[in-house]
């Protein structure tokens, strides 16, 4: 599958971003920026601000101060409305917990984000069938997700946050709730999507997908300590 981004272009550009929670400062002085075609690997212990700066990139939250341009666009002060706008087109999420609609279909969870986006009966239906071949589950779209192992319902997750052909895929420890086998497998599958071009930001502790990053930023106490290549984007 090809994506329309451009490689080389900045996705994620953050500016002296800081986000406060009342009187209790979470990030300080983040910069950080992202290429179209990376793939990076949050990392640090917990407490350390990887979640709420995976929040603001997701625009999920906003930063308390700072710039922060998303394919070039100043999400910074957007309100949640405009939010949810941009993270329907630009975003595709995958979670550690799936986050799947128990009685849908695996056909109809993927479609759930073309619905949103006001996409049409069949083509909604066209790209939702595409996705679930593309992540190798083309004989298990009328299956609801009790009726799929883990990995597949992961498989499912990651075909839903490709069905919009987002600027980005977050990924929060998409392997966390995966047997070893299954793990591999999904982080084979990332390594496919990157190859691809679909820029990745992920949190994780899996050293099978850290290793398979092109970029690893360390966060601690709610500041950029380490951001480093790893491997030839």
């Amino acid at each position: 599958m090809t994506t329309a981004h451009t490689l080389g272009t900045d996705i994620i550009q953050m500016e002296g971003v800081n986000k406060w929670y009342g009187q209790f400062q979470v990030l300080t002085d983040i910069d950080l920026s992202v290429r179209a075609g990376e793939r990076i690997v949050v990392c640090g212990p917990s407490g350390s601000g990887k979640s709420t700066l995976m929040n603001l990139i997701g625009c999920l939250d906003t930063p308390s101060s700072g710039t922060y341009l998303l394919s070039g666009e100043n999400v910074a002060g957007l309100d949640r409305n405009q939010l949810a706008e941009v993270r329907n087109r630009k975003i595709g999420f995958v979670f550690q917990s799936f986050n799947l609609l128990p009685y849908a279909s695996a056909l109809e969870n993927v479609a759930l984000p073309l619905l949103f986006a006001g996409i049409g009966d069949k083509k909604r239906n066209e790209r939702a069938k595409e996705m679930l071949e593309r992540v190798g589950l083309g004989d298990r779209m009328d299956h609801k997700p009790t009726e799929l192992s883990g990995g597949q319902m992961q498989r499912v997750a990651i075909a839903r946050a490709l069905a919009n052909n987002p600027a980005i895929i977050l990924a929060d420890e998409p392997t966390g709730n995966l047997d070893s086998a299954s793990g591999h497998a999904i982080a084979d599958l990332f390594g496919e999507l990157h190859a691809a071009g679909q820029t990745i930001v992920m949190i994780t502790h899996d050293n099978g997908l850290a290793r398979i990053a092109s970029r690893s930023v360390h966060i601690r106490d709610g500041e950029i300590v380490d951001d480093t290549a790893v491997a030839a984007a």
